[in-house]
């Protein structure tokens, strides 16, 4: 299992929205060279304004992301004893919609039984440019098991813990996100659970992430859509101030 970098997690971000990053650095450089350029005060106060929301984005995006995915527990796996306290180690599902950073890593600390990793992507159903690149810069591993999100070549009640993390949310209508949910219940063994972490469409994510936050659903959503699957949320805890992790069982 490769060893994350010290900066792997923004790097990341800065790969998979390139074209976002930069055409805030282009906007940034213009406005900047209009700032001290222009005389008229109105092009001035314009371009300080431009300046200010392109450095904005550019430095506080990045500044969060790598506080989340670098230098946060998120990826040194504290926080699963918490989720899985009391959870079965018989067969564990992990399941990603591209990019699987952290199936290795999540098995090796966890060693159950048995290990499904199942890849839900779907190149014609996602259509974020971000996922696609993603998923270039971080082929599936050699076991993975293409499977539809609502179909899972996993046998009924057979499961003790299914891992979605920061993959759900790729599945952009709440049906499609109840329809997996069902699949995962159906999956789940009498006692077992499922981890979802997630960023949430709130406050905190707005202020890092800017409009990008609206790629991420609101913890109301989520909680529809899994109890329209006929699951409860036994316990919720934050990560960090930008993600939320939830653990779900049968009622």
């Amino acid at each position: 299992m490769k060893t994350r970098g010290p900066w792997q997690g923004m790097t990341n971000i800065i790969q998979f929205n390139a074209r976002f990053y930069l055409m805030a650095s282009v906007v940034l450089v213009a406005a900047l060279v209009a700032l001290f350029a222009a005389s008229h005060m109105g092009v001035k106060l314009a371009s300080l304004l431009a300046v200010l929301g392109a450095g904005y984005f550019i430095f506080v995006s990045l500044g969060v992301s790598h506080l989340i995915y670098d230098r946060s527990d998120l990826y040194r796996w504290n926080w699963l004893d918490r989720a899985l306290k009391g959870a079965g180690r018989k067969q564990s599902v992990y399941c990603h919609s591209g990019l699987d950073e952290a199936s290795e890593a999540i098995r090796e600390r966890t060693s159950p039984d048995r290990w499904i990793t199942l890849d839900h992507f779907d190149a014609v159903l996602m259509t974020e440019p971000s996922i696609h690149r993603a998923r270039q810069l971080y082929p599936p591993t050699p076991e993975t098991i293409p499977s539809t999100f609502d179909t899972w070549p996993v046998e009924a009640e057979s499961t003790d813990v299914i891992f979605g993390l920061l993959a759900i949310h790729e599945f952009r209508s709440e049906d499609e996100r109840g329809r997996w949910f069902r699949e995962a219940l159906r999956c789940l063994r009498p006692g077992g659970r499922i981890v979802i972490v997630e960023h949430l469409r709130n406050g905190a994510n707005f202020l890092a992430f800017g409009p990008g936050f609206r790629h991420f659903h609101s913890a109301a959503n989520w909680k529809r859509c899994w109890e329209s699957a006929g699951l409860r949320a036994e316990d919720e805890f934050p990560i960090t101030p930008w993600l939320r992790t939830f653990v779900l069982v049968r009622p």
